[in-house]
């Protein structure tokens, strides 16, 4: 909304000083044209900016200009800007709610606690892009029209109808009743009731979303957390899964994570093999639990089922002959 892009221009001003139009537009996710148009509807409205030109000109507010927040200690702070990532907030498509707060936050800061919030923010990275193997870390795309309609269904307690395209299908209507929003490991899922039964929708599956005028059928009262646990143990207890009980390093368990559909059971490492912990997770079916256990290459080994060790042991062997035989020149 534009209200919230001038307020947070004014804050960046007031926090870094001297910024270009360039410079602004970059941080605002605008073009330079915007800002300038922002900067005329600000001086309308009483804010005065002044505008220095040349190679080091730009735009400066009087500093005088003031956000309140009161009791706020330097710590609590500190915790609000680090728990706030704009990972979390842009799987419900808030992450420019989430900037825009983040500045009020350190605006309402007295000057040396606003410093040294800011040096220690610095020094905080949570989420990076990528991790120590360079592996990126996948984000969705979510459409804000789409997110947005869906958080309002949620809030203000309406129906909503949904084109949702499940996995390898064609999209579909469907209209739900929507009960709460959840983000896991930065994907986000509507939680919602389709003619009185219990269905979960991935946000980014979700191509359009129109709130409708009717109240939503839904208990008054809602434990989350409850619900999801209990959607969660339903789908990893679904019909046609393989279940795989293996050995694995505790270095490439997230790489497991990010390809089996759910861990079912962990422990400490056995005795008989010290460097590797056991766990029972599920996968689609033997072809892909296949496929996955052979990008870990020996670092996870197959217990049972028997089928899985037979496949990835002809795999193995096909691929020793393959290596045996002498190269072509």
């Amino acid at each position: 909304m534009r209200a919230d892009r001038l307020v947070a221009l004014v804050l960046l001003l007031r926090q870094r000083g001297r910024m270009t139009a360039a410079q602004l537009a970059e941080e605002l996710e605008v073009s330079p044209r915007t800002v300038l148009r922002d900067v005329e509807a600000l001086a309308v409205a009483g804010v005065t900016i002044e505008a220095e030109r040349g190679r080091y000109g730009g735009f400066t507010i009087d500093p005088g200009l003031r956000t309140e927040l009161t009791g706020l200690t330097q710590d609590e702070a500190l915790a609000l800007l680090a728990a706030g990532t704009r990972h979390g907030a842009g799987a419900f498509g808030l992450g420019s709610a989430l900037a825009s707060a983040m500045l009020k936050v350190l605006d309402a800061l007295p000057p040396p606690r606003r410093e040294a919030a800011a040096g220690a923010r610095r020094r905080l990275l949570l989420d990076p892009e990528v991790d120590l193997l360079s592996r990126r870390v996948p984000r969705e795309d979510l459409p804000d029209a789409v997110v947005a309609a869906v958080r309002r269904a949620v809030l203000d307690g309406r129906r909503l109808s949904l084109l949702h395209a499940a996995p390898g299908g064609e999209p579909r209507r469907r209209t739900v009743d929507p009960v709460g929003l959840v983000t896991v490991r930065d994907l986000g899922y509507l939680l919602a009731l389709r003619d009185g039964e219990d269905r979960t929708y991935r946000l980014s599956r979700i191509r359009e979303a129109t709130v409708l005028d009717e109240p939503a059928r839904r208990p008054a009262d809602v434990d989350l957390e409850r619900e999801w646990r209990e959607r969660s143990a339903r789908f990893r207890a679904g019909d046609g899964q393989l279940a795989v009980r293996l050995l694995l390093h505790p270095r490439r368990r997230e790489e497991l994570l990010d390809t089996a559909l759910a861990v079912l059971h962990e422990e400490p490492s056995p005795p008989q093999d010290p460097e590797r912990q056991l766990l029972e997770v599920t996968f689609q079916d033997l072809r892909h639990a296949e496929w996955a256990l052979w990008q870990l290459g020996t670092d996870a080994v197959a217990l049972t089922p028997d089928a899985l060790r037979d496949a990835l042991r002809e795999r193995a062997a096909a691929f020793a002959a393959a290596y045996a035989r002498p190269r072509p020149d």
